[in-house]
């Protein structure tokens, strides 16, 4: 599935629900279901820069394509996380920098964190085509 197909059918569910209080539970039961990642990726260097919690986001490349593994210690970040896992994970790193996350802005998903947790989204998305660049640099050597 592509990226952009991924992000409608985010937004598609999205729509089902009538209130944000509906949206945050949601996001949180998508943390839960988040496989947990290896103690050994729990590392300093995993750590997401610019995040109130802690979030710890890990690549590899496996057939041409990126899959990721994160986690965090807040429950509504490790939420977020995995919607982004779910958007970016097993794509291509060409297909990753390429895209953009307009599902979040369809969502409302940024102007209903607040202002810290919004930038740490941004860190996020910003490791995640920092890790797309690298493997991309490693497919092209």
């Amino acid at each position: 599935m592509s990226i952009k197909e991924i992000q409608e059918e985010i937004i598609d569910e999205f729509s089902m629900f009538d209130d944000w209080m509906e949206r945050y539970e949601y996001i949180i039961e998508l943390g839960k279901s988040l496989p947990i990642i290896d103690e050994s990726f729990k590392l300093d260097e995993n750590l997401i820069k610019g995040c109130q919690s802690k979030v710890w986001l890990y690549s590899e490349l496996e057939d041409d394509k990126i899959k990721f593994t994160a986690d965090s210690d807040a429950i509504l970040t490790k939420g977020i996380v995995a919607l982004l896992l779910r958007v970016f994970s097993e794509q291509k790193p060409e297909d990753i920098l390429a895209a953009e996350t307009t599902f979040i802005d369809e969502i409302g998903l940024k102007e209903h964190l607040s202002p810290t947790r919004a930038n740490g989204l941004v860190s996020m998305i910003k490791q995640i085509k920092m890790y797309a660049i690298a493997q991309q640099t490693k497919l092209a050597k």
